[in-house]
């Protein structure tokens, strides 16, 4: 995956979802950065763009431009499924 093409997972240290999405983004060897909303004003301030104004963590942007905002363990896995066949 190049630069440009990299998963970025906004989150927190508290988010349990964060970890469960994170622990799912390992297990597959899928590379992402991670970026902690709370230590971060910029990233902070995009999730709250994309979210209507709230703080929804886990907020994952994909290198095609989707969103998925406090997926599903099967809501994730599918969209990965679904790039790594491209």
């Amino acid at each position: 995956m190049t630069e440009d093409m990299v998963i970025i997972v906004y989150g927190t240290k508290w988010c349990p979802d964060c970890h469960r999405a994170r622990k799912i983004f390992r297990a597959r060897n899928v590379p992402f950065e991670y970026i902690d909303i709370n230590r971060d004003p910029e990233a902070r301030c995009y999730v709250e763009q994309v979210n209507n104004g709230n703080r929804s963590v886990p907020t994952i942007l994909f290198p095609d431009g989707d969103v998925l905002v406090e997926p599903s363990n099967s809501s994730l896995n599918a969209k990965l499924d679904a790039i790594s066949c491209k």
